[in-house]
């Protein structure tokens, strides 16, 4: 396909199904925290407007929960067909970890998310409430096992080859990893920024319909206010993850930043735009601000880092595509905090429900924290190349021994039936979303009678006319 080798067909298969994949539990992860965070505030204030937040929101929660277990299961097996022997290798830490993963979170999530969905009229307000809290609490622990395997590859210690394959030694070291906490708290703080952006789109599109209802206005503060708070914090933790970077990944940091070779007694200057050349080892175009790239990876203005040029040519990630997706990564984190900012000054001015132009700004500020996470998800994937396991295994030598037509055909079917499946899923979704809350919760106690028959049906049936 298009003179693609086996390898990079095998790389573009797994990153096409694991970007459907990440969209999903970000979701998740966020809406769990905030259904608790809703209920919790019903049971305190006695405030319907949180009980039919609650129930809208958590409708939206079982749809998005379902489409990702449903890609997890696909992305999970390509490591015994595509990557056998990365799970020959390593598969004596990935596997585990991976276990832990469905054994306490999954499991977790599983067996209370039943008493969440259709619980309310069936358990006392304590015993719902728990259940609400133990699926945030497994979404959270679930993100813990995935963002410790993938730590361990970026940053691999705790183990030893013996006979070919990697033997764990000291299993705290294999899970706390050195990059593990930073990659865990800034992954955990974007699917919140996530979740809060699309729940604040959802706010401005009612909004801006004349729907100003206690409930939209409520969930459109509630959002602002979290990406207020949240997305400041998201710019320092990042901060933090990237001088550990530098640290444990320096050919990554050089790609990431354009940054081929060092001046003697000059700071690295900072390059805002510019178009990395791999083959000449520069990079064309680009407008830099001098020093600031030695001060903020430094935190000083003549501080150096290695340049890409540094190191050997088969050991550089691809700075082309990584320069450019760090940056979308780091713009849109820009414009959160800006919308942040705007939304708070037009609180003060008591006129964040009725300025249209900043309405129209939310909405269109919604889908940004997913596309953040994907651009950040490439950043440090691709970056980490040519290493699966980084210093230890390279990515040529862990890919299956499958021919390029093989590949080039199950990827095709891989695009045809998840544009299919999930297009249908995202589709179904956004009519939820379009719906919006109902007062009073007459739809949720309805379908709180009802005794559910498949997965889907915490979702209305009335969401769709054709049903009707």
């Amino acid at each position: 396909m298009f003179g693609l080798t086996a390898l990079e067909l095998a790389r573009i298969q797994f990153g096409f199904t694991v970007s459907f994949h990440i969209i999903f539990p970000a979701i998740t992860i966020g809406l769990a925290s905030y259904l608790a965070v809703l209920e919790g505030l019903w049971l305190w204030k006695k405030d319907q407007v949180y009980r039919d937040l609650y129930h809208f929101w958590s409708q939206i929660f079982a749809v998005n929960f379902a489409m990702g277990v449903v890609s997890g299961l696909v992305m999970a097996y390509q490591f015994g067909t595509n990557w056998s022997y990365f799970s020959s290798f390593a598969g004596s830490i990935t596997g585990p970890l991976l276990a832990y993963e469905v054994l306490t979170a999954f499991f977790l999530e599983a067996g209370f998310l039943g008493v969440m969905l259709f619980g309310w009229s069936k358990v006392g307000p304590g015993l719902h409430f728990f259940a609400t809290i133990m699926v945030a609490v497994g979404t959270l622990i679930s993100a813990t096992w995935i963002l410790a395997s993938n730590s361990w590859m970026q940053t691999p210690q705790g183990f030893e080859i013996i006979g070919g394959r990697v033997v764990p030694v000291d299993w705290l070291k294999v899970i706390f990893n050195p990059s593990f906490p930073y990659r865990l708290v800034h992954m955990t703080i974007a699917a919140y920024l996530a979740t809060a952006l699309f729940v604040g789109a959802s706010g401005a599109w009612h909004l801006l319909r004349g729907r100003a209802t206690p409930a939209v206005r409520t969930m459109f503060s509630m959002a602002l206010w979290m990406v207020l708070v949240v997305a400041p914090i998201q710019i320092a933790v990042g901060d933090a993850h990237g001088l550990n970077t530098l640290e444990h990944q320096p050919a990554k940091i050089a790609a990431m930043e354009g940054h081929w070779r060092n001046e003697p007694g000059k700071g690295v200057p900072l390059l805002l735009f510019g178009i990395p050349d791999m083959a000449s080892e520069t990079t064309r175009y680009a407008v830099e601000v001098p020093r600031l790239g030695s001060l903020i990876l430094t935190h000083s203005l003549d501080g150096q880092f290695p340049g890409l040029s540094e190191f050997p040519r088969e050991d550089r990630p691809n700075s082309t595509i990584v320069f450019w997706s760090f940056r979308i990564m780091v713009g849109l984190g820009t414009l959160m905090l800006f919308l942040g900012l705007w939304g708070l000054w037009l609180r003060w001015r008591g006129r964040i429900y009725g300025s249209r132009l900043f309405l129209r700004f939310v909405m269109l500020m919604g889908p940004t924290g997913l596309i953040a996470i994907l651009a950040g998800w490439f950043t440090t994937e691709i970056g980490r190349q040519p290493w699966v396991v980084y210093g230890v295994m390279r990515t040529e030598h862990a890919v299956s021994n499958h021919s390029a037509l093989a590949l080039s055909m199950t990827l095709g079917l891989f695009i045809v039936m998840y544009c299919a499946v999930f297009g249908t899923g995202i589709s179904y979704l956004v009519k939820l979303v379009a719906k919006g809350p109902r007062e009073g919760g007459h739809l949720a106690d309805q379908g709180q009678a009802q005794r559910p028959a498949r997965p889907l049906s915490a979702a209305p049936d009335d969401i769709d006319p054709a049903i009707r």
